[in-house]
């Protein structure tokens, strides 16, 4: 199938939308966020007759994106009971991480929240015998603001008031800007604590994408995985983030939904233009997902996101993660589980595992164009 460049994905009711994906994207780091009380991942209703194993075997290492390893924690929990005699091994690090042992040929697949560039497809050739590595959309999510401040619930604010703050531009809550966006709401004059990544982290250059794109003039910085505006203090991982607005009064921070649910951390709603605000869920997520072109050509899916949209509840701080593979040139032994395993991922029931977990299915269009590649992948 030729993927044309500026085929435009038309946004589809939640219904339409068929869970695919690896990720509430959790943000390069190490973070977990999604066990059970026993340590390990959390079950999922997903029945073991829906995956199929077709010839999967031995064992299958993987490495990058922490963003998304809550969610290949629940994969390989369900694939490898499904699948007897199959080890699946997933090390979360980083998106450079994964991509770096992807090119020199120890994980048979990588996880990254940023697509492939174009110095590292060149790399990837050399691995991929008589191909090149290219990047599958498998998990969406929000990234969202979490804040802690004493007496307030509820909390609306847009693309640029989010860059002033974030930039040390606005100090207090009670800020005539702030204000403005929430009548009827008592902001205390305390000081704002912003908290940030303090290593690379493709949760920040996602969120400053949509810093620069939605509010250019507020944000002066590139949009980049090292954070570089002036001010508030750095963290840990996405855990540590959330950690850190959970304790202190007077915080906001970013960070994937799930931190923000399982330490019930309020969260900003986006004042986008739409009619109302957009609230962080994984739906909403789902609907700002589903109006990005792939920018990637052949096989590669990688996707442009648009982070002005103003469609009505499509969330538009959102995450995308990859899984980066060969689309020729996979080492024999594994291909037959690096298939069965993405096939899982981005079936129905691998999607229905991210919804059930708070994560952003991959709208049904673009999932369907995964699962056709997956199919091809030699």
């Amino acid at each position: 199938m030729k993927l044309q460049r500026k085929n435009m994905l038309r946004a589809s009711a939640l219904g339409a939308l068929v869970v695919s994906g690896a990720l509430v994207l959790t943000a390069c780091g190490s973070d977990d966020n999604a066990k059970a009380a026993d340590g390990t991942a959390k079950p999922s209703a997903a029945a073991a007759g829906d995956i199929k194993c077709e010839g999967a075997k031995g064992k299958l290492l993987a490495s990058g994106s922490s963003a998304q390893k809550n969610a290949v924690d629940l994969w390989v929990k369900n694939f490898m009971a499904a699948c007897s005699g199959v080890e699946v091994n997933y090390k979360s690090s980083s998106s450079g991480e994964g991509i770096v042992a992807f090119n020199q040929g120890t994980v048979g697949f990588a996880g990254s929240d940023s697509a492939l560039k174009p110095e590292q497809v060149e790399e990837s050739k050399k691995q991929c015998t008589g191909g090149q590595g290219i990047d599958l959309p498998m998990v969406g999510g929000p990234i969202a603001l979490g804040f802690n401040v004493a007496g307030v619930d509820k909390l609306n604010l847009d693309a640029a008031t989010i860059a002033n703050i974030f930039n040390d531009k606005i100090k207090k809550w009670d800020d005539e800007a702030i204000k403005k966006l929430n009548p009827g709401v008592t902001l205390p004059s305390i000081a704002i604590q912003h908290f940030h990544r303090s290593e690379d982290s493709g949760t920040t250059e996602n969120l400053t994408k949509y810093l620069k794109a939605a509010a250019p003039d507020a944000w002066p910085h590139e949009a980049a995985k090292k954070w570089a505006a002036p001010g508030g203090l750095g963290a840990s991982g996405s855990s540590g983030v959330a950690t850190q607005v959970k304790q202190v009064d007077g915080s906001i921070g970013y960070f994937e939904l799930s931190y923000a649910t399982s330490q019930n951390i309020k969260t900003v709603d986006l004042n986008t233009g739409a009619a109302a605000p957009v609230k962080a869920t994984g739906e909403n997520a789902s609907k700002a997902i589903a109006a990005a072109k792939i920018s990637g050509t052949g096989s590669d899916l990688a996707l442009k996101l648009d982070y002005t949209t103003k469609a009505e509840g499509a969330y538009p701080i959102t995450l995308v993660t990859y899984e980066v593979v060969c689309d020729k040139g996979n080492k024999a032994e594994t291909l037959p589980t690096v298939k069965a395993f993405l096939n899982y991922t981005a079936s129905d029931a691998g999607q229905k595992v991210l919804l059930e977990n708070g994560y952003a299915p991959i709208p049904a269009e673009i999932n369907a164009k995964v699962r056709e590649v997956i199919a091809s992948l030699g």
